[in-house]
């Protein structure tokens, strides 16, 4: 019953201090793509990804039942990290939607040209320098926002010497000066938000921390179930005592005061109570303390590779790639060594009749590609107009010196042309494919039928194209396994080859698109296409994790390009369009939303890059 009444309680205050919804309110949800291109323009980094900003102590005057309810003085401000741009997820700071809509653009602006600094007044002053020097076009918008900002911080400052000293050199770093007594770190307490700044690092490490070992994770860890994007602050921390924790005496005066942590390992089997994410969100900062226990000895046991007489036939003494390591800006030679492999073949595949079905629907369709007259534009004669010559055409003629022809190249025409492309397909064979896709289906099975459908249509069109898994354990064992090579004839061995494969180990991406752009270099075809089949980000046991693999695999996409390959994904990540625009472009992949579909959108996905020419859509 108490429960019961205090959850009341608890929505009756929600509902009371829950701000109006007015009509000058912007909302990140809205501003998305608009604060990404203004960030990616002016020259923030690719690998930084938009998430909402975490509540943060304030002294910002609050109602009586803001107090009530344990909410007063808290809001979420913008904040600027090495991998995350923190913002506000709505914005109600100024009653006019248009000041509100340049502060989203101002805050993007300022975090493409955020310094870390200690001080954090100080790297705000240097950061709006740097961001008006550098887009002059935006100072009149900026103070505006400035002007508008200042009027409503008048009496804003608290009681007290401090906070009052605090404000004023707030003030002063506002109007484009350097004050002599800035307070140092992240933003103080005492002073009200400055919405037009970022507040720094919203992650802090504890300095001269003991443990640098990983967290510990128990045998029955496990996906969690609530999952948030949420940016939080937090700092990490140690527990000096080793050791099992005791029961506490009862003292009643002292419950309310207990604030040091106690390690206590709860059993992963323990059902969540939803409550998780409601504690954190009450929390001005995390503090994560890792144990001292490692992972390792369960990770060796699990992902320990097989004997040599279950293991895939090598092919070859294997070949050493670079690799690119993002934070000393270089390549490290011969870092990672890559495995060409083939599968010993039991059973012979034998497809479903559903799986047959769609095969020859996809195989009629490609067979039409052989002989099809291809369209040739900005011909002096044709059968058709071409748009795009004709507008440039008419431009050019506004020019004082344009000389005109009897002949202009205007037309286009269908010639029957040879098709000169070649194709190198990379599958993703990692562990992650051992999930299920869907009720009845793993992914390593959806992979196989897209491979299959994928072989039976290429070999109806003619075209050389080649068909490579690839998985990895650490840089010293990245495994590739030859389905069909480039020479290789599409027949019952290789279907049979499609039918062995199965879940691998982990997905060290740059060393197989290295090794594939390896191999389309000496293909004599004019273009050479390489698709990537995956479902989720590069990784690997080793320091092949979270940004590094990401700019690895992004810097191999470039040497590709610059070898005149043209790389192209086919993902069925939900969380894909997060990560994958940085790596291909944003016309460089397509996200298959239903595994089922995916053997027909690769296959598609082929044909459209193919009538192209190798371009994306």
């Amino acid at each position: 019953m108490e429960e019961l009444v205090g959850r009341w309680w608890h929505e009756a205050l929600e509902k009371l201090i829950a701000p109006p919804p007015t009509a000058a309110t912007v909302r990140l949800a809205d501003m998305r793509a608009t604060i990404g291109l203004m960030f990616r323009a002016a020259g923030g980094a690719g690998t930084v990804r938009l998430a909402p900003a975490s509540l943060q102590r304030t002294a910002d005057a609050s109602h009586w039942l803001h107090r009530l309810a344990g909410a007063g003085g808290r809001a979420a401000l913008p904040a600027c990290d090495t991998d995350v741009l923190a913002l506000p997820d709505s914005l109600s700071v100024f009653d006019d939607r248009a000041l509100n809509h340049d502060l989203y653009l101002w805050l993007a602006l300022l975090g493409a040209h955020w310094s870390p600094h200690p001080d954090w007044v100080l790297g705000n002053v240097l950061s709006t320098k740097s961001a008006l020097f550098a887009f002059p076009g935006f100072v009149e918008r900026y103070e505006k926002l400035k002007s508008a900002h200042l009027l409503q911080r008048e009496g804003s400052a608290t009681p007290g010497r401090a906070s009052v000293q605090a404000e004023r050199n707030v003030r002063v770093a506002l109007a484009g000066q350097w004050p002599s007594d800035t307070p140092g770190g992240c933003l103080p307490a005492d002073v009200a938000p400055v919405w037009l700044w970022v507040c720094g690092p919203t992650v802090q490490p504890k300095v001269g921390s003991a443990s640098a070992s990983p967290p510990r994770q128990t045998e029955n860890a496990r996906k969690p179930s609530v999952t948030d994007a949420q940016r939080r602050r937090a700092h990490t921390t140690t527990h000096e005592v080793d050791r099992a924790p005791m029961v506490l005496p009862f003292r009643a005066e002292a419950l309310m005061s207990w604030s040091e942590m106690v390690r206590v390992n709860r059993s992963t089997d323990d059902e969540d109570d939803g409550n998780a994410q409601a504690a954190a969100n009450d929390m001005d900062a995390l503090s994560i303390a890792p144990d001292g226990q490692t992972l390792a000895s369960r990770v060796k046991f699990d992902l320990d590779l097989p004997s040599s007489s279950a293991d895939d036939l090598p092919l070859g003494e294997g070949q050493l790639f670079p690799e690119w390591d993002f934070k000393r800006g270089l390549l490290r030679p011969g870092h990672a060594r890559v495995q060409a492999t083939q599968a010993r073949v039991g059973a012979s595949f034998q497809p479903s009749p559903a799986l047959r079905t769609i095969a020859r629907q996809m195989r009629r369709r490609m067979e039409v590609m052989r002989h099809t007259p291809r369209w040739q534009r900005g011909q002096e004669n044709g059968e058709d107009i071409d748009i795009d010559a004709w507008i440039s055409l008419q431009a050019d003629s506004l020019g004082a010196d344009h000389r005109g022809s009897d002949t202009p190249a205007v037309y286009a025409r269908r010639v029957a042309t040879h098709r000169s492309l070649a194709t190198w397909l990379l599958a993703d064979l990692s562990q992650s494919t051992d999930a299920h896709a869907n009720d009845y289906m793993r992914v390593i099975d959806v992979i196989r039928d897209a491979v299959y459908v994928f072989g039976e249509a290429l070999h109806a069109v003619g075209d050389p194209f080649a068909v490579w898994g690839f998985s990895s354990v650490r840089r010293h064992n990245v495994r590739l396994q030859k389905i069909k090579g480039m020479d290789d004839r599409w027949d019952a061995a290789a279907r049979d080859r499609v039918g062995a494969i199965k879940p691998g180990f982990y997905t060290r991406m740059g060393a197989a698109i290295r090794h594939a752009t390896h191999h389309l270099q000496h293909c004599p075809q004019s273009c050479r296409l390489l698709l990537l089949l995956t479902d989720g980000k590069p990784n690997d046991l080793d320091e092949y994790e979270g940004r590094y693999g990401l700019e690895d695999t992004r810097h191999a996409i470039l040497e590709a390009r610059e070898a005149g390959v043209t790389p192209f994904c086919v993902t069925i990540d939900p969380d894909g369009h997060d990560y994958l625009p940085m790596l291909f472009g944003a016309q460089g992949y397509v996200l298959v939303h239903r595994p089922q579909d995916l053997a027909r959108r690769l296959t598609q996905a082929w044909t459209q890059l193919a009538r192209n020419g190798g371009r994306g859509r």
